[in-house]
């Protein structure tokens, strides 16, 4: 628990995960061609693009969200950690990214939120990077808004690295 938030981390397919919202690692123009994105655009469909691509472009801090078409979510956020499709990016990148899709989350008023590993990618930052940014996000979140809606953060990891990456960057956290 950070304050009134729980953090959880889980192994798996964020495309797959029930959630209030599923965030995408996305860039400002909101073409969702590969990566977390083109997961997200398989799975729920076109729509969920084309609904965003109509808000693009929004700058790296900033994020939107549209509906979630065919995933258990009811929407996605979409966190540009990145200005052009494919770009590398700082950790600076991931924790601005990660604090507009709270930010979003907390206007929705919704409950539980699921975030991939953000940057990890094509963006380039190492998962420890970005894991401990993310997770150090989070906790500032969690303390600047005692009142927020959000009670559930789901790390999700892709893979067993970032699932390490995660765990260790909570358990330091609490050091």
């Amino acid at each position: 628990m950070l304050g009134k938030i729980e953090i959880v981390v889980e192994r798996g397919d964020i495309t797959l995960k029930k959630a209030d919202a599923i965030v995408n690692p996305a860039n400002s123009l909101m073409i969702m061609g590969g990566g977390v994105a083109l997961a997200i655009k398989k799975r729920g469909g076109e729509i969920i693009e084309k609904e965003a691509i109509k808000k693009a472009p929004v700058p790296v801090g900033k994020a939107i969200h549209t509906t979630a078409g065919n995933l258990n979510a009811k929407y996605v956020i979409h966190a540009p950690t990145m200005e052009r499709p494919a770009q590398r990016i700082s950790v600076d990148n991931v924790k601005a990214a990660t604090r507009a899709a709270l930010d979003v989350a907390n206007k929705l008023n919704i409950e539980s939120i699921a975030f991939p590993g953000m940057g990890t990618g094509v963006g380039g930052v190492p998962e420890d990077e970005a894991a401990k940014a993310m997770v150090e996000t989070i906790m500032e979140f969690a303390k600047d808004h005692p009142e927020a809606s959000i009670k559930k953060v789901v790390l999700v990891a892709f893979t067993d690295s970032l699932y390490t990456a995660f765990r260790k960057a909570i358990e330091g956290a609490h050091d």
